[in-house]
């Protein structure tokens, strides 16, 4: 399997990413409404991505993402 060394900003960027997708799953588990992320969890994954240089390139992104967060096998 293979892993990537991170830079400590790409780091918080994947980690600040990953609490976005945690927020969201748990927003679409509740009942009753739709949705609410809040604001500042989502300020927090935009401001990690900009300070990594990872801002307009998802491409570059995600691989990191892939790399350092592997989806676990079927």
């Amino acid at each position: 399997m293979p892993t990537a060394v991170l830079t400590d900003r790409e780091r918080t960027a994947v980690q600040a990413y990953l609490r976005l997708l945690y927020t969201v799953r748990a927003a679409f588990d509740l009942e009753g409404g739709p949705p609410l992320v809040p604001p500042a969890v989502l300020a927090e994954a935009e401001q990690a991505l900009e300070r990594a240089g990872l801002t307009g390139n998802e491409e570059a992104f995600f691989r990191l993402l892939g790399n350092w967060c592997p989806q676990p096998g079927p």
